[in-house]
């Protein structure tokens, strides 16, 4: 009888974690459409106050204050008094991997086995994840979706969030893979007390780990240089991109040690190399930058990485980032609110050095170089595809931020969610603003 009451319990979990079934993903527009009269901050330094946005069939073509705009058929958006942003990116998530923690059919983030080279984050994706219209609604339009688990844990992709498959979603396929780096340094207790008694040597231990994944990749890339191979090798097969330097490989990394380890790894293998984590990445900001690393900070409203770390000094990273020349972005993976806060994560940045147009390049233009999408997004420029937020107030301020509409590849997306939804629904239900 057990049995059948989990099975039961289960089914009900993941019938709630299926989407809002009226809220669909947008047709695709052709043709023309115009956002006009708005604060524009085009993600690249610039704030052009009363401009008008020109967009033919999803490309951004014109920008300017004195744009003509035909009076025949076209679509044409009224942003006088708002403020006008690219779409934001979330620059690494299990986002559509995993609905609820705690229900394992709903999680779908790490593959058994170590060096999971061939395994592809996207195919697992869910585009009908209900975390997906509330993260619109904060002015998150593309996100980063990244494999976790065993030392290689797969490739990740970059997903627009308006897709019926994952297939409509993939925005960029596979731009890289993903290593976690072993610890280098003893683990607190589980109790927040000393380090947890472990006979091992934890540098001495990771530093081998190293080396067998390092050994790893040199095997793959002596297996590409084969040129009559008898037998194929999906694992290695699956690195051909990261040799070529199409793809990158992104080094889940915190502490001092591990990114000097990185470091490391980039000159032996000679790959690209992205730093996610970042939490000492000021320590060793010069080197990043003299070696073209780099870096997608994690959650930022954490303690620091060392208890003898100032308590602010995740604030103040940013800044010294921006100081030291090092590419960055910043990132939200608070597990509670699910990536909601990633403006107000970039916002919190501001207080402590960065200026707001730098906090805006660090969830927009920076993401976007760092995923290798800058080509096609990141900020409003001709060319480029009209991923744009219009909101009421300022975008990182969670006071006064109000996305009234977004545009995601030219196309009007619904701002519907399910929290919306039962508000409407109980506003209903006890006659409130009748």
């Amino acid at each position: 009888m057990k049995k059948y009451f989990n099975i039961i319990i289960t089914l009900l979990a993941c019938l709630g974690t299926t989407a809002q079934e009226t809220i669909y993903p947008a047709r695709e527009y052709r043709g023309l459409l115009f956002i006009k009269n708005g604060t524009v901050h085009t993600g690249t330094g610039e704030v052009l106050e009363n401009t008008t946005i020109e967009i033919r069939d999803g490309k951004i073509t014109r920008i300017g204050k004195d744009v003509p705009i035909p009076v025949d058929d076209v679509k044409v958006f009224d942003a006088a008094g708002k403020h006008v942003y690219p779409g934001l990116i979330l620059s690494n998530t299990n986002l559509g991997l995993v609905e609820v923690f705690n229900i394992r059919p709903t999680t779908d983030e790490r593959e058994i086995g170590v060096y999971n080279t061939h395994i592809r984050s996207i195919v697992a994706y869910n585009t009908d994840s209900k975390l997906i219209n509330p993260l619109r609604n904060s002015g998150i339009l593309l996100a980063h979706v990244a494999p976790q688990g065993g030392v290689i844990s797969g490739s990740s992709t970059v997903v627009q969030l308006d897709a019926w498959n994952w297939e409509d979603a993939a925005y960029k396929m596979d731009n890289g893979f993903h290593y976690n780096m072993p610890d280098l340094f003893p683990r607190p207790s589980r109790f927040f007390g000393p380090p947890a008694a472990n006979p091992a040597d934890p540098l001495k231990t990771g530093l081998e780990e190293i080396e067998k994944f390092k050994a790893f990749m040199k095997e793959a890339r002596a297996y590409h240089a084969l040129v009559n191979r008898k037998e194929q090798n999906l694992r290695f097969e699956a690195l051909k991109g990261l040799f070529e330097k199409k793809q990158k490989l992104f080094i889940r990394a915190d502490v001092a040690r591990q990114l000097l380890a990185a470091i490391d790894i980039k000159n032996e293998l000679d790959v690209d190399v992205v730093i996610v984590g970042g939490q000492e990445s000021y320590q060793v900001a010069e080197l990043l930058r003299k070696h073209n690393i780099p870096v997608i900070l994690g959650q930022i409203f954490e303690l620091p990485a060392m208890t003898d770390d100032a308590v602010d000094q995740r604030f103040k990273t940013p800044f010294l980032l921006q100081q030291a020349g090092v590419l960055f972005a910043m990132n939200d993976e608070d597990g509670n609110t699910r990536f909601r806060n990633l403006p107000y994560n970039a916002g919190q940045a501001v207080a402590f050095g960065l200026t707001k147009e730098q906090a805006l390049q660090a969830i927009t233009l920076n993401a976007a170089k760092i995923l290798g999408i800058d080509d096609r997004t990141g900020s409003i420029e001709v060319g480029k595809d009209a991923n744009i937020v219009i909101s009421t107030g300022d975008i990182l301020d969670f006071k006064t931020n109000n996305i009234t509409h977004a545009f995601i590849q030219g196309r009007h997306i619904s701002l519907d969610d399910k929290q919306k939804q039962l508000y409407e629904r109980y506003k209903y239900k006890y006659g409130i603003g009748k």
